[in-house]
């Protein structure tokens, strides 16, 4: 019988050894795991011991299904990692495979996906912070805010025609211009949102209930932080200013003038307030990136990467051959070796990728924010209870498409 196969058959059970702790299994079919993942924890009482931590229960192998891919067929892959935010995993893809090409694209191309990037962040971060409020009770602020992400969800729709894994975005641009009804409609949600997301701030972030349950809770310094390797909000929570978009600014993110926000302590209260303060510095973002759009084609003239229009391709045997070949997936890259990252919703999303110059990557890995933290996650929650252990998880955002990729 394998380790993990006899923690599941001890579940719940004495240990032997001194009779004293006992094991418990939570997940990988655990409701408040949020993904198939599992702890097993040995527990005194309420209080944890430790825990011994078992991912891979989902088996995709995206990395090496990528290796025989065609490059514009990995983007949906990509979809599948963080589905909460999977726009910012589409665009990083074609920015790194642009890096690579050595495709610049239009001023048009970089503030169109700063929106959309932006709007993935908004939509993340309102489901992980609902999600804290809903383990500590607290529903309504849910409901109010998943209406809010089918709001986002309405305007992915209109670009590209889903809503949760949107394949958005191709190498060298977008499929089609943003259309007057999409800008009709972020108009009326930036308008509308802000007091709607006020009404959800108030219910929790001076709630004494709440504040009881989440200080204190889960807390890394930032020295261990950085030691494990944590970025994004995770990482500003405990006191580190580290952001990809200022540090290694992509897609015009420098014309942006917003604040980092970091917290103090790194327990879950500063993981929330973070996100909440990140969601209002997003807002602003897109109402620059709205005044300041520039003119220009939405896509870089690039015919052997980018489908030429279907009216074209039935007139003109060129882009009959080019759509044919991008379809089939015939194209070939050029050699090469290259690091891309942006601020994904739960951190430093990078993609390194290797091309031997044929039609599909010799090797592709991406660096996913929570494969790298959730290593922490035995430490944070060492001693407490395991109410706590579950906000801590909640808190972290812990995405399982991003442990088992």
């Amino acid at each position: 019988m394998s380790e993990s196969k006899k923690n599941i058959v001890a579940a719940n059970s004495v240990d032997s050894l001194d009779g004293q702790f006992a094991t418990l299994n939570l997940g990988p079919t655990h409701p408040a795991t949020h993904g198939i993942f599992q702890n097993v924890l040995k527990m005194d009482g309420e209080r944890i011991q430790s825990a011994d931590q078992t991912i891979g229960y989902i088996h995709r192998a995206f990395e090496k299904i990528a290796e025989r891919r065609p490059y514009n067929q990995i983007t949906p892959l990509t979809d599948r990692l963080n589905y909460c935010s999977s726009p910012i995993n589409n665009l990083g893809w074609d920015m790194t495979v642009e890096k690579l090409i050595g495709i610049e694209v239009p001023k048009r191309v970089d503030y169109m996906r700063v929106i959309i990037m932006e709007l993935a962040r908004i939509s993340d971060h309102l489901v992980c912070n609902s999600v804290i409020g809903v383990d500590t009770g607290a529903l309504t602020g849910f409901t109010y805010m998943f209406q809010e992400r089918e709001r986002i969800y309405d305007l992915f729709e209109e670009v590209c025609g889903a809503r949760l894994t949107t394949n958005i975005g191709r190498i060298g641009g977008f499929e089609r211009d943003f259309s007057p009804v999409f800008f009709n409609k972020l108009n009326e949600f930036l308008s509308g949102f802000p007091k709607r997301f006020n009404e959800f701030e108030n219910l929790l972030c001076r709630n004494r209930i709440f504040m009881d349950r989440v200080i204190n809770v889960g807390p890394i310094s930032a020295e261990r932080a950085i030691n494990y390797g944590f970025t994004g909000p995770n990482l500003r929570a405990a006191g580190v200013d580290y952001d990809v978009r200022v540090m290694n600014p992509y897609s015009s993110y420098q014309d942006f003038d917003f604040q980092i926000p970091v917290g103090e302590s790194g327990d879950t209260y500063d993981r929330f307030m973070v996100r909440q303060e990140e969601i209002k510095q997003s807002l602003s973002i897109i109402k620059q990136a709205l005044a300041n759009m520039p003119e220009g084609n939405f896509h870089a003239e690039v015919p052997e990467f980018y489908l030429p229009p279907k009216e074209e391709v039935y007139r003109s045997m060129e882009a009959l051959i080019y759509h044919f070949k991008i379809v089939m997936g015939e194209m070939n890259i050029p050699e090469g070796e290259v690091y891309f990252a942006v601020e994904g919703g739960n951190g430093e999303l990078g993609y390194y990728l290797i091309s031997d110059g044929g039609r599909t990557p010799y090797r592709l890995h991406f660096r996913r924010p929570c494969f790298v933290y959730y290593q922490a996650y035995p430490e944070m929650i060492k001693g407490s209870l395991l109410s706590d252990a579950i906000l801590t998880m909640s808190s972290m955002n812990v995405i399982a498409g991003e442990l088992d990729a």
